[in-house]
């Protein structure tokens, strides 16, 4: 069956009871956002990851890799951490993934108890996949190979795949506070967005970029007068050229200018990539 294997980055750099925070937050975030995208699907978390069963796999990893927090996605089959039982999945789960001719390689890692070393996961593993593709004529190469494969044991389990499919990483948003952003041109949508990655629940000034900002979070609202009396700073889409024109007098909170170290060429760029979704 395959799972979705979720992992954090900068999360696990927190003290304890800050990233078990962090960590509750980030699950609530990917909840949310399967749910808003209409994905059926059943998120448990075991150690520094998270695991994602759903029917469709592929939308699932659409959906959550816009989640911040997210470091990285991989779809992977499970099988148990016997020894003999991984070797075989791994088999199996090669054919077809390996061309005439190529060469591959076996990452292997562990992390528990077993009566095996991950030195002796990768070799096993490496030789039943040899063993199953030989017909092809494939090789091993451990400097370049034209396929890695992916051996996870983590305790009474396994996961095998083929690749990492980088997210956004950054902080779950509602771990670090509320801010008002003006999101009226692509450098405020940008500098909301960079706020957002930071774990800021944003604000909208208005109705610009909401549609856009909102496929990263789900509870995306507008400001109005409850929710911004809880606001911590304001965001702007400033550059440095015309910074020194702000009047500072007409804010009375913190003023962030994520997009000021930016060119315009960055700042488009960046817009667009928002906008498709990367």
């Amino acid at each position: 069956m395959a799972v979705l294997l979720i992992r954090y980055a900068e999360i696990g750099l927190k003290s304890a009871p800050v990233r078990a925070r962090f960590e509750r937050q980030l699950k609530d975030n990917i909840l949310n956002m399967l749910a808003e995208d209409g994905v059926e699907a059943l998120v448990t978390k075991r150690g520094a990851r998270y695991y994602v069963e759903a029917t469709d796999p592929q939308k699932a990893v659409e959906s959550v890799r816009k989640v911040f927090g997210v470091a990285s996605i991989s779809v992977a089959e499970t099988c148990s951490s016997d020894l003999e039982e991984v070797c075989r999945a791994a088999a199996e789960f090669s054919v077809g993934k390996i061309s005439e001719g190529q060469s591959f390689a076996v990452d292997a890692r562990r992390e528990g108890s077993h009566n095996y070393t991950s030195m002796d996961l990768g070799r096993e593993a490496g030789s039943a996949i040899f063993l199953k593709n030989e017909h092809l004529g494939i090789r091993v190469d451990l400097t370049k190979p034209d396929v890695k494969f992916f051996v996870e044991v983590r305790e009474n389990l396994a996961y095998i795949f083929l690749d990492y499919i980088r997210c956004h990483a950054g902080l779950p948003i509602g771990t670090q506070g509320r801010i008002i952003a003006d999101t009226s041109d692509d450098r405020g949508l940008v500098s909301a967005w960079l706020m957002m990655k930071r774990g800021c629940r944003v604000l909208p000034m208005d109705e610009s970029n909401f549609d856009v900002l909102k496929r990263y979070d789900p509870g995306l609202r507008v400001r109005d007068r409850n929710n911004s009396k809880r606001a911590i700073a304001i965001s702007l889409g400033t550059d440095l050229a015309s910074i020194e024109s702000l009047d500072f007098s007409q804010y009375d909170l913190p003023v962030f200018y994520p997009s000021i170290g930016m060119t315009d060429s960055e700042v488009s760029d960046l817009a667009g990539r928002i906008r498709s979704g990367f």
